[in-house]
């Protein structure tokens, strides 16, 4: 009976079933039917009240899964929006940057084709830069710079008449006889020496060269631009080309060669200049003066330079002349 009583105050349910049950039937066989009884009913109650609990904790159990079950899924739903999103963000992350380099690849090709474009129109611009150069330079070896620029912008250029002006001419003495021993090469090359020399001296005197024909060579001082020491500076210019023959002449001389000799005539007075044609432009001069200062070049003597009256009236006083008296010079005195 101790044991019994021990067993019955351990608070669990399918002990106490199995003991009441094994109690019932000790009754029974003992002949003890009421207490038989009183413990098939305690067996039965513990048994109902057992079989109920489990019944609940299946439930239970059924329950907690179910809850479980839905929380599993509401976690894979919540995670799938959360990778669904993280994609999306990539996505768009992906998109942007796609977008940005072609938007930098159209900026860096828009930026080569204008800096390509650029550089086209740099060097057409110095190349029609450098033809304009050529050009102007090839425009101012024929004209003035004054009369080119009007040329330029206005396609024509107006003729001018100066009051005032010296005129220079040279030639040289007996320069066909001398040509005939040349070759047509060596005529030329010649011919470049002196007035390659010629045009120095005139352009560092600021003297316009008009023109070349055959061997007689042309300038002026007094224009474009009026000067009143144009006699004077005309008058120089002959000393340092009389002077320049002379010295190349030596060098001839010693080579073996003929020696040229020159003649130089120089006349002041009015003339008009401008521009003629209209091909190959020639900037030339017009009037007395000129056909006067041509005549003292052919009625002059050779390595000397021949003057007229009224350009000795405007350099006496600079330089020493020696007067030649009055000479025939075509139906023309002087």
């Amino acid at each position: 009976m101790e044991a019994i009583k021990i067993v019955e105050s351990v608070d669990i349910i399918s002990t106490k079933v199995k003991v009441k049950r094994v109690l019932a039937k000790y009754y029974e066989s003992t002949g003890q039917d009421k207490k038989a009884l009183v413990e098939y009913k305690i067996w039965m109650g513990l048994n109902d009240s057992m079989n109920h609990k489990e019944v609940s904790s299946a439930l239970e159990g059924s329950t907690l899964e179910s809850e479980f079950n839905e929380k599993n899924a509401q976690r894979d739903k919540d995670q799938q929006k959360i990778d669904e999103a993280e994609k999306e963000k990539l996505r768009k992350q992906k998109l942007i940057t796609y977008s940005s380099l072609i938007s930098l690849l159209f900026i860096g090709i828009i930026a080569f084709l204008f800096w390509r474009n650029n550089q086209q129109q740099k060097k057409a611009n110095s190349i029609i830069s450098a033809e304009k150069q050529r050009s102007d330079s090839l425009l101012l070896n024929i004209l003035p710079h004054e009369v080119a620029e009007e040329l330029k912008a206005k396609g024509s250029a107006d003729a001018k008449h100066f009051d005032m002006v010296t005129v220079l001419f040279t030639d040289f003495k007996d320069f066909t006889q001398i040509s005939e021993t040349m070759t047509a090469t060596e005529l030329v090359e010649e011919l470049n020496v002196f007035f390659k020399a010629f045009d120095n001296i005139i352009t560092k005197l600021n003297i316009e060269k008009i023109k070349t024909i055959g061997d007689s060579y042309m300038c002026v001082g007094g224009l474009p631009f009026p000067s009143d020491s144009h006699a004077t500076t005309v008058v120089n210019a002959g000393l340092e080309i009389q002077k320049f023959v002379e010295q190349h002449s030596s060098e001839r001389l010693k080579k073996g060669l003929i020696p040229l000799q020159i003649r130089i005539g120089i006349h002041s007075g009015p003339v008009v200049a401008g521009i003629v044609g209209l091909k190959k432009y020639a900037y030339d001069i017009w009037g007395d003066t000129v056909n006067t200062a041509s005549r003292m070049e052919s009625s002059g003597e050779a390595g000397k330079i021949n003057i007229s009256g009224s350009t000795y009236e405007l350099i006496k006083d600079d330089f020493t002349c020696t007067p030649r008296g009055k000479v025939i010079v075509k139906q023309r005195r002087s």
